[in-house]
């Protein structure tokens, strides 16, 4: 048992040092500004999502190359007189997981997501799970065109209010 607690005393320590190391190096990184700048998005996450997402700009022909990497645009399957929408099995994990945290946290961080969300599960009858991943293949759009202009993310831009729409 000791031999035990010893193992997981390590790997707690090496998980706060990994930690660390990240708030060090990760705002050094040219992208990070862009990254923090979503809400949502921090600096333990942010660095999760540009692990996984690359810095190599031409790695993704365009956004919904991205999206299906992460999981989180739907799979739509046709024959003949049937239709079915469903989600993706075969991702990226540990970007999807990383999408998921970042929805949940950005539906508190920004009003517009908030709103995003809950037109989904209120007019569209998503379940929660659903909404979010909606929200999260926006979200992911919203990085990819950020981060291929060189531009800050901007809540009014990314989420337009209806006021803002009729004006």
């Amino acid at each position: 048992m000791l031999a035990l607690l010893v193992q997981l005393e390590a790997a707690c320590t090496a998980a706060d040092d990994l930690a660390e190391a990240v708030v060090e190096t990760f705002p050094q990184h040219p992208d990070a500004e862009i990254i923090l700048s979503f809400p949502g998005l921090g600096v333990q996450l942010g660095a999760r999502v540009l692990a996984e997402v690359g810095d190599d700009r031409q790695r993704f022909a365009d956004a919904r190359g991205l999206k299906a990497y992460a999981g989180s645009s739907p799979v739509t399957r046709a024959s003949g007189k049937k239709s079915s929408i469903t989600r993706r099995w075969v991702k990226n994990n540990r970007l999807n997981h990383a999408g998921y945290l970042w929805a949940f946290s950005a539906i508190t961080a920004s009003p517009g997501a908030k709103a995003h969300y809950r037109r989904r599960r209120d007019n569209h009858g998503d379940w929660h799970a659903a909404a979010q991943r909606n929200l999260f293949n926006r979200m992911l759009g919203q990085l990819y065109h950020c981060l291929q202009k060189r531009q800050l993310f901007d809540e009014n831009t990314a989420f337009p209010t209806e006021l803002a729409v009729a004006a």
